[in-house]
């Protein structure tokens, strides 16, 4: 996950760096990955603070508000662990912690983004079910579920195995 000082030398040594310049090199790509995983939590989460305003929101059934309330919470988490690292970032600014924030930041943006999935996935349920109705819900719901798994984390775990070989 995040990064120990022993990879972070390991790494400037490689690259004929200063382990300094690793970790914030390191922080500046994760906070610019927080700046997109957070462009979709945001579109997300005003479209979902919106729907209950809606008429045809008071005539969801039990299934559809139960959905409603998974989505809008697993987007509203994400959110705020998407956004944590700023403030972890912030409140050790110039403490010379680069590599706890390095390491939080790494860890709250894969938590992050399993959540914005699931955020993602149960609003496409949603939709689809008051659209569609129960079974083409469920079959997009496992369609962008298989896709956004398999492109998020399956491809690059899968590929970081392969070269840690």
């Amino acid at each position: 996950m995040g990064q120990r000082r022993s990879d972070v030398r390991r790494s400037a040594a490689d690259r004929g760096e200063r382990p300094e310049a690793v970790l914030d090199r390191n922080v500046n790509d994760l906070l610019q990955e927080i700046r997109v995983a957070t462009a979709g939590v945001q579109f997300l989460f005003a479209f979902l603070l919106t729907l209950p305003f809606t008429q045809r929101f008071t005539h969801l059934g039990a299934v559809d508000t139960t959905v409603y309330t998974v989505t809008l919470l697993s987007t509203a988490i994400a959110a705020l662990v998407l956004i944590a690292p700023v403030a972890f970032h912030r409140v050790l600014f110039r403490q010379h912690e680069r590599d706890a924030v390095v390491a939080f930041a790494d860890r709250a943006l894969l938590i992050g983004l399993v959540l914005l999935l699931v955020g993602i996935d149960s609003a496409v349920l949603l939709v689809l079910d008051v659209v569609l109705g129960r079974g083409p819900a469920v079959a997009g719901c496992v369609m962008i579920m298989v896709i956004g798994l398999g492109t998020w984390f399956l491809l690059p775990w899968r590929h970081r195995s392969r070269t840690a070989r």
